[in-house]
C-alpha cells in the first residue's frame, strides 16, 4: 500500500498531472519549473517514482493519468479504514461521530448514500 503514500510535493505534482492530464513530459518540466523551480532532472525522478507506484505512465513522452484523482482518493481512504478501522466503515463514523458533531445536512448526506445502496 505504499503505493498509495505521497509527500507533500509528490502530492502536489500529482495534482498539477491530474490538472493537465495528458500532457508532454517537456511541457509538465516546464510547468514544474514554473510552479516548483524544478530543474528538468527533478521533475522526471518525481515522474518516474509515481510511475512505479502506478499513478501514472510515460509513454513516448506522453504522460496519462493511470489512476484518477477520485479512484486515488478512494484507495487513500480504503487503505486508512483497513489500517485503523479493521476496515469497517461504521467502526469508523460511530470513532469520528463521537469526537465531532455531525450536521443535519451531513445526516442527510450519509442517510441518502446508506438507501442508494439498499436498492442494489
Amino acid at each position: 500500500m505504499e503505493r498509495y503514500k505521497l509527500g507533500e510535493m509528490e502530492e502536489k505534482f500529482a495534482e498539477l498531472i491530474w490538472e493537465h492530464a495528458p500532457i508532454r513530459s517537456g511541457e509538465l518540466a516546464k510547468l514544474c519549473e514554473e510552479e516548483f523551480s524544478w530543474k528538468r532532472t527533478t521533475t522526471y525522478t518525481m515522474l518516474k517514482r509515481l510511475c512505479e507506484r502506478g499513478l501514472f505512465s510515460n509513454e513516448s513522452g506522453l504522460v496519462v493519468a493511470r489512476m484518477g484523482r477520485e479512484d486515488f482518493r478512494a484507495a487513500l481512504g480504503e487503505r486508512f479504514l483497513e489500517e485503523n478501522f479493521e476496515g469497517s466503515l461504521p467502526l469508523f463514523l460511530t470513532a469520528f461521530a463521537k469526537r465531532k458533531k455531525l450536521g443535519r445536512d451531513e445526516v442527510e448526506m450519509l442517510r441518502e448514500l446508506i438507501d442508494s445502496y439498499k436498492g442494489e
